[in-house]
């Protein structure tokens, strides 16, 4: 089963700490997956960033609207405790617990209409979603990514060839590849190149190197130009290449660059696209939004 929104958890956690003791984020988590029958694969998932699981900060949302909610109580750093208004409210029996169950206490309200007011200037809702405030906003910022890598590689495809082939050596001294951009782009253009585009200094002592090709393709690259590709770089007795494309590669291609002794990485156009954002190849930063949390170090004496 899936990851249950952070809605979904309220109830499940309040009831847990219906036992009146001190409980924390942490120890909580294993009860409420195993009571939900949730799966390793399940609580191992991520947010988007890769810094937390979405279980974890699911859980953690949810504890937060009890708390506002006036259910919990902090008691001190890192730990929470079922308040009286919590335990009237379970003996109720509620079948669930919600935003629109917690509007009947002032104090969320309070919350909810100062909440409400931001989301509304950035034309986001929450009030019936399963996603967390952090959920939200890390999908807005992989919707604005995906839009500007589309845009990059239309402009990359659109682009001449010589321009794409002096892109592919900025992108890789960008990536930390060694030796000069003069050094670089030496063998860019020559004829009679055994079909090699260019080539570059793995580190700047220049101990080895590695060549490149670059094509702006619309069409799929297929296993025979990776076989060219890869009997060129016998016939400088290199065995390191990078095969860049606009395009895509074939499963057949992959399959056969996986299964050789060289070491050939190909990069298509969705990943070159994505690498160019990564080290700021032809974009610029247009806004900045800093997430902070509580600094539980400072806050000693709770």
């Amino acid at each position: 089963m899936s990851v249950p929104g952070f809605q979904d958890l309220m109830l499940p956690l309040l009831q847990l700490s219906s036992d009146g003791k001190e409980h924390t984020l942490a120890a909580s988590r294993p009860v409420l997956a195993e009571r939900l029958g949730l799966s390793g694969e399940d609580i191992a998932q991520l947010l988007p960033s890769g810094r937390q699981t979405v279980f974890a900060n699911r859980v953690a949302w949810a504890k937060v609207y009890l708390q506002r909610a006036g259910l919990f109580s902090s008691t001190r750093r890192g730990h929470f405790q079922v308040t009286p208004r919590g335990l009237a409210l379970l003996a109720e029996s509620p079948a669930r617990v919600d935003i629109k169950l917690l509007d009947r206490f002032p104090e969320f309200v309070e919350f909810r209409t100062k909440k409400d007011s931001e989301d509304s200037s950035t034309g986001e809702e929450h009030s019936e979603s399963s996603a967390t405030p952090e959920e939200t906003l890390e999908s807005a910022s992989l919707r604005i990514r995906k839009a500007l890598a589309t845009e990059v590689l239309d402009r990359v495809k659109r682009s001449s060839p010589t321009f794409f082939e002096e892109l592919v050596v900025a992108l890789l001294l960008k990536m930390g590849y060694g030796g000069s951009r003069q050094d670089a782009g030496k063998a860019l253009g020559r004829s009679g190149d055994e079909g090699l585009d260019g080539v570059i200094h793995e580190d700047r002592l220049g101990l080895d190197v590695i060549y490149l090709q670059a094509k702006r393709w619309e069409g799929t690259v297929g296993r025979p130009e990776i076989q060219k590709f890869v009997g060129a770089l016998h016939g400088r007795r290199a065995r390191k290449g990078v095969f860049i494309t606009t395009s895509a590669f074939s499963d057949e291609a992959r399959q056969y660059a996986a299964g050789i002794d060289s070491k050939v990485a190909l990069i298509d156009g969705a990943q070159l696209a994505e690498l160019m954002i990564d080290f700021d190849l032809g974009v610029s930063p247009a806004t900045t939004y800093i997430v902070k949390r509580i600094d539980s170090d400072f806050f000693g004496e709770e």
